[in-house]
């Protein structure tokens, strides 16, 4: 079991990394469930539309989530590029599949996959740091030159997705401090840390290291 160590949550320019929360609770219009059968397993795809905005969340969940005890789970941020397109320029592909995965193996869990695509700036602006990054920056740099902060995601609906489906408990699969951090916030028990890094490559080991160095991330390195 991995402990939780109280990271210091600091951006670049010294102010705390956190995206607003709203109150957890009647974020989401629950849909629709149906089953999704996958390389790893059958899945049952439940959709959420967000009453703010219309954005569609999905959770997809493996075996009884709803008996109390812990589930293995991932909070997933969309990523059009890594996740559909098979980008290397990220690790976000290979963690949502290694994700679902290791759902698969243990017969249970949940993901989450939330619809805030380049850390919440969206796909357009997400293309536009690519450009900036061809150009030197690093991802960070490239955020900030396009005036957004470092990270824009939220977690709050998360609250209540899980609600819904009776989860209590998470053993979450994250390298990624600020994302146990703001969970734990809006009361999600998060009991253990799972580290989900995944193998580098050529074209995305500097964005794992800025990731490392810059975000907080909790990453292992060659060096």
């Amino acid at each position: 079991m991995q402990s939780i160590p109280d990271a210091a949550l600091v951006s670049e320019s010294g102010s705390t990394l956190a995206a607003p929360q709203a109150k957890p609770g009647d974020l989401l219009d629950y849909v629709s469930s149906s089953r999704l059968p996958t390389p790893w397993a059958v899945f049952q795809i439940h959709v959420f539309v967000e009453r703010s905005n219309q954005k569609e969340h999905v959770l997809l969940t493996l075996g009884d989530v709803a008996d109390g005890e812990p589930v293995l789970a991932r909070v997933h941020s969309e990523c059009l590029t890594g996740d559909a397109l098979f980008s290397l320029r990220c690790d976000c592909g290979p963690q949502l599949q290694l994700a679902l995965e290791r759902i698969a193996t243990a017969g249970r869990g949940a993901l989450m996959y939330l619809r805030q695509e380049g850390r919440g700036i969206g796909l357009v602006n997400k293309i536009r740091a690519y450009n900036l990054q061809d150009q030197g920056a690093d991802t960070v740099e490239a955020n900030e030159k396009l005036g957004f902060p470092a990270d824009m995601r939220r977690y709050d609906i998360c609250k209540d997705m899980l609600s819904h489906v009776g989860i209590q408990k998470l053993r979450l699969m994250t390298n990624n401090p600020r994302k146990v951090k703001t969970l734990q916030e809006i009361g999600i028990d998060v009991v253990e840390r799972v580290p989900h890094q995944i193998e580098g490559n050529p074209f995305n080991a500097s964005y794992l290291n800025t990731k490392r160095l810059r975000l907080g991330h909790w990453l292992e390195t060659d060096e």
